[in-house]
């Protein structure tokens, strides 16, 4: 039987993972930026189905703590989040700098020509 504690954990795990999952299916999330959530969400689910797997694997990595592994772990899942979304920040930065410097040139352009246009029109005095 589960303790409440661990019913609460796979409520939770079950939920983030059916948030991604409705996120991805409606398009409001890309799927290079659920993997991630994803998997923290199963890890989550797994650990909390089968506890004996955070103490087995703190044992064998040197952790006196279980839960410091835990921590740990989400930490390395979140510094590993961030990366990605500081990668995908800088890359589109660069998009909107170029897209920005092509839209300048092509506004630039167009006063030309439109000088241009203008100084070559006959001018209707008459009226």
């Amino acid at each position: 039987m589960f303790t409440l504690s661990q019913l609460i954990s796979i409520i939770c795990a079950a939920i983030v993972l059916i948030i991604v999952v409705d996120m991805l299916r409606r398009g409001k999330l890309k799927e290079r930026h659920a993997l991630w959530w994803l998997f923290a969400g199963i890890v989550a689910l797994v650990t909390t189905l089968f506890p004996g797997l955070i103490n087995n694997t703190a044992r064998m990595l040197g952790i006196a703590e279980p839960l410091n592994r835990s921590f740990f772990g989400a930490i390395i899942v979140l510094f590993l989040v961030n990366m990605q979304q500081a990668s995908e920040l800088t890359r589109v930065e660069e998009k909107t700098r170029v897209l920005a410097e092509q839209v300048a040139l092509l506004e630039d352009r167009l006063r030309k020509l439109e000088g241009d246009e203008a100084s070559t029109r006959p001018s209707d005095e008459s009226e």
